[in-house]
């Protein structure tokens, strides 16, 4: 079953993007979430219409997005957190990210941030995605609190 997504779907695709999924999956599930609609051939020619009149503002989105990527590559990232010895009291997710993100003056939504839990202290690296071609790998240090 061809799908035309109307939003981007984990695993599976980005926003404007036709994919074929089984037909259960397409369905009972992304057509009725409203996350795709069936890929005739007239909404074929819609896409490829919208596609057309949106490649001029993509660039400047791309562009955005790149700037900002630059941004994230500079920034030095700390996150305190209460540990015993080496270990953590708790975890760091993608929250405590985008909370250190904001204090340095970034603002990032946190399902664009991919991480993981971490329980202990020492560097790591999270994944950002700011626009489907932008995908940025952002350093981050885990230290102790200090009492």
């Amino acid at each position: 079953m061809e799908l035309i997504l109307k939003k981007d779907v984990q695993n599976l695709g980005f926003k404007d993007d036709i994919v074929t999924v089984k037909n259960g999956y397409g369905r009972n599930y992304l057509i009725p979430q409203g996350f795709a609609q069936l890929a005739t051939a007239s909404a074929k020619k819609v896409l490829a219409e919208n596609l057309k009149q949106r490649a001029h503002k993509e660039a400047k989105i791309i562009a955005d997005a790149k700037a900002t990527a630059e941004a994230l590559k500079a920034l030095e990232i700390k996150i305190a957190a209460k540990a015993g010895g080496e270990k953590l009291f708790g975890s760091i997710t993608n929250i405590d990210i985008v909370d250190a993100l904001e204090k340095a003056g970034q603002s990032i939504e946190r399902k664009f941030i991919t991480s993981g839990i971490v329980k202990r202290t020492g560097k790591y690296s999270a994944t950002v995605r700011l626009h489907r071609d932008v995908i940025v790998d952002l350093p981050y240090e885990i230290v102790a609190e200090k009492a």
